[in-house]
């Protein structure tokens, strides 16, 4: 079973930077994406940014030219740069990663558990 650990997030001021990280672990498996949601109390998820093995990184508008999404396919961790935060950022930030998981012979979509960023001054 793929399984995801998120690390990182905490509080900062406005302008700050933050960097959050998903570790991805399990017996046998290949990653093909991922993706960073957020979530905020009576919101719907957004995706803020995400990456397929085949394609560009995409990002929402709300967070271009500020947050980078970044993989270490060596080390199966995947990352958020967060730089220039604003109050509106304030969130939990999860990750999403799919792919095939060889163990069990099936493709996985697996979440993290999320973390709080909150930016306030």
């Amino acid at each position: 079973q793929v399984q995801l650990v998120e690390s990182g997030g905490g509080s900062v001021y406005p302008g700050g930077s933050l960097r959050v990280s998903c570790a991805v672990s399990g017996s046998r498996f290949s990653i093909e994406g991922v993706g960073w949601y957020r979530q905020v109390p009576g919101k719907e998820r957004e995706l803020v940014a995400s990456n397929s093995s085949r394609g560009n990184t995409h990002y929402a508008d709300s967070v271009k030219q500020r947050f980078t999404l970044s993989r270490d396919d060596a080390e199966n961790t995947m990352y958020l740069h967060m730089n220039n935060l604003k109050s509106d950022d304030t969130a939990v930030y999860i990750c999403n990663v799919y792919g095939f998981d060889y163990s069990m012979q099936q493709r996985f979509s697996s979440w993290g558990q999320g973390t709080q960023v909150t930016v306030s001054s």
